[in-house]
């Protein structure tokens, strides 16, 4: 995490007009919900078109929208969240990557990408899996994201925009639109260029090629049909061809434009409440408003902008590659430290900094101990107190958290036992911990372990168990032994690090050639951790044998 996300910063707390209130953001989003007296289920929508890898910046909507739920469910209100899938749209380009049905991230040489390419410009319900397992594209997209769902304990709903207009849904709004087409011209070209006398608010799919078109050319509103021409569809530099045909489709047998789309599905959904980021704020919302209000005559839902995040610093991007889905997020973190990622103020930027995790985690172990009253900041434990709940799945005092760098200190060794052993001689395990907290405890440590090697930073090492061949010149294997006996005394890691350097002059031997034989006896390696502090950890008996080459 970069410095603006750290939790010592009041910044992590709501906005200065929010705190009056509620320590929290969703409570004050469930006020205003609650304020327009909404029919139950309250409807909590988010969406998505599935256009490439679902990845972790499409869970912003999701994540928003569970914990607006959640407080409104505990108020004693009956939720739905849904999520839907715009997956009438085209395929426009070819994605750069996919995910697997695993969510492992794959490039396009992986899979059938003619499935892909042979039908640009088709709607995602109609382009087969390219991994051969699905119903379509489309399909295989909403399995991920619901999988995603799942492994964060977030209860939402698919809704699948082509089921929507397949089962007749959409038609009143169809109808609505192209009935008071004028209006909709009007209404639309306060936000869109390029809308005259000629635009039609609906696209067609061709029946002869299967493309989504974009010229109709009459409109029937008795027999719910259009007439159409399947031209060229023009995406950036690029042209997608259509076949010429020229037909006759139903209302069902296409799909309105986004701008008409959003706010249609507001009013079919009953949508009270959507969470979208800024850049729906600038363009999408002021449009989507405009048309709920008068074109389709209905109340748009409670808007709730949010701040994108940046991933290493750089924008989420599925075309550059910058991406990370859930379920590798997840082979690094507690599902508890993502919700309280998303937990946090929306309306403010922050970056997910993969190399830094260990401090996302330790913002999160200070918010969880803020909530059992252990950290003197009060906003802090004002907010804690109040979502900390929401993040995680129970409430349990005799949790215990190894700190993420000390839990990547015992992933370095395999056995349980010296786990177990070093967290002991840190303290952070005693005599009354219970047995599932040191196993709850225990699963950071492959988290921790996970991190290290997707980092290959300085606590990717292994700890060998067994005592490497080692051949030291005799003043090398004297300082050992010295610092064999300074360690039998009963030393710290601090002091341990300081007594290698003193131990280095006293034989007159290189530092460098005294560390050296430290990493090569512990990890076989000729470079590691901080060594004294690292050995510090380690049972004392297995530390004072292995310096001193015994078996």
């Amino acid at each position: 995490m970069t410095d603006d996300s750290d939790s010592d910063s009041p910044d992590d707390a709501p906005d200065a007009d929010e705190t009056a209130h509620h320590a929290f953001w969703a409570d004050s989003v469930a006020d205003d919900i609650e304020a327009r007296d909404p029919d139950e289920p309250i409807v909590i929508k988010g969406g998505v078109s599935p256009s490439g890898v679902a990845h972790l910046g499409n869970f912003n909507e999701i994540m928003r929208g569970y914990f607006v739920a959640e407080v409104l469910r505990e108020r004693g209100h009956e939720v739905r969240q849904v999520f839907t899938s715009d997956d009438k749209d085209p395929l426009r380009k070819l994605p750069r990557k996919l995910a697997d049905a695993e969510g492992n991230i794959v490039g396009l040489g992986d899979v059938d990408a003619g499935a892909l390419g042979r039908n640009l410009g088709k709607p995602y319900t109609e382009i087969p899996d390219p991994f051969g397992e699905a119903d379509s594209y489309a399909a295989h997209f909403a399995d991920l994201l619901k999988a995603d769902a799942d492994r964060l304990g977030v209860p939402v709903e698919m809704v699948s925009n082509t089921e929507l207009y397949d089962d007749g849904t959409f038609d009143p709004v169809v109808e609505r639109v192209l009935s008071d087409i004028d209006n909709a011209r009007d209404v639309l070209g306060k936000y869109q260029r390029k809308v005259d006398e000629e635009y039609v608010p609906f696209n067609p799919v061709c029946e002869e090629c299967g493309k989504i078109t974009e010229t109709v050319t009459d409109i029937d509103l008795d027999a719910k049909t259009v007439e159409y021409a399947c031209t060229d569809m023009t995406v950036g530099d690029e042209t997608i061809e259509g076949c010429g045909h020229e037909g006759t489709a139903t209302f069902r047998q296409g799909k309105l434009p986004w701008r008409f789309e959003w706010p249609g599905q507001w009013q079919v959904l009953g949508v009270d409440f959507e969470p979208f980021g800024k850049d729906h704020a600038e363009g999408s919302w002021p449009s989507g408003k405009d048309i709920a209000e008068n074109v389709l005559t209905i109340e748009p839902p409670v808007p709730m902008t949010y701040e994108w995040f940046t991933l290493n610093g750089e924008a989420l991007s599925s075309s550059a590659g910058n991406i990370v889905t859930v379920p590798e997020i997840l082979e690094l973190l507690e599902p508890e430290v993502l919700r309280y990622f998303f937990a946090l103020n929306p309306r403010k930027a922050r970056d997910l900094d993969l190399s830094r995790l260990d401090q996302l985690v330790d913002d999160f172990d200070r918010f969880e101990r803020a909530y059992f009253g252990d950290v003197d900041d009060e906003t802090l434990t004002e907010f804690a107190e109040r979502a900390y709940p929401f993040v995680v799945d129970e409430v349990r005092e005799d949790r215990v958290r190894f700190p993420y760098t000390f839990a990547a200190v015992l992933g370095m060794t395999d056995d349980r036992e010296v786990r177990i052993q070093m967290a002991r001689n840190e303290g952070h395990i005693t005599d009354d911990t219970p047995e599932w907290a040191v196993e709850e405890a225990l699963e950071r440590v492959e988290k921790a372990r996970a991190w290290a090697e997707r980092m290959d930073n300085a606590y990717n090492y292994r700890l060998q168990v067994e005592m490497p061949e080692t051949d030291f010149d005799d003043d090398v294997a004297a300082a050992l032994d010295d610092l064999a006996d300074f360690v039998d005394a009963g030393r710290d890691g601090e002091e341990i690090q300081g007594e290698i350097y003193e131990t280095a002059r006293r034989h007159d031997i290189e530092v460098s050639d005294l560390f050296g034989a430290g990493y090569r006896l512990f990890f076989d390696q000729p470079q590691g951790p901080r060594l004294g502090e690292f050995l510090g950890d380690l049972d004392r008996t297995f530390v004072v044998k292995r310096l001193r080459r015994e078996e």
